[in-house]
């Protein structure tokens, strides 16, 4: 399954362009703009799935850096400072990584 099965492409397009500079990252935006937050909650939970590449259960630190690239293969990294910022709102638990509750409840405050 990829992205374009559950969003958008043309929605990914532009969300992923409206952030190319470096710390331009906002999470709340970017799930706007793709269209994530008015998916159900099973398509979220197929979003996080995607995002968790190593298939863990869930999305560390290193995977939430390349978050963009999932969206589209051609975006950015997230610099550190961003990828940091959107870990901090994600990981309710403190636990260092991010689950699918979790990703769930930070779409869902957007």
């Amino acid at each position: 399954m990829s992205m374009t099965d559950l969003l958008n492409a043309e929605d990914i397009k532009k969300a992923v362009g409206a952030f190319t500079a470096v710390d331009s990252f906002d999470h709340k935006k970017f799930f706007q703009m793709v269209g994530l937050k008015k998916k159900s909650p099973d398509d979220v939970k197929k979003v996080f799935h995607i995002l968790d590449k190593d298939k863990s259960g869930f999305i560390e630190e290193d995977e939430l850096g390349f978050i963009l690239k999932s969206f589209s293969p051609d975006a950015r990294d997230l610099s550190m400072k961003e990828t940091k910022t959107l870990m901090a709102a994600g990981d309710k638990d403190g636990d260092g990584k991010i689950g699918v509750d979790e990703f769930s409840s930070l779409v869902a405050e957007s």
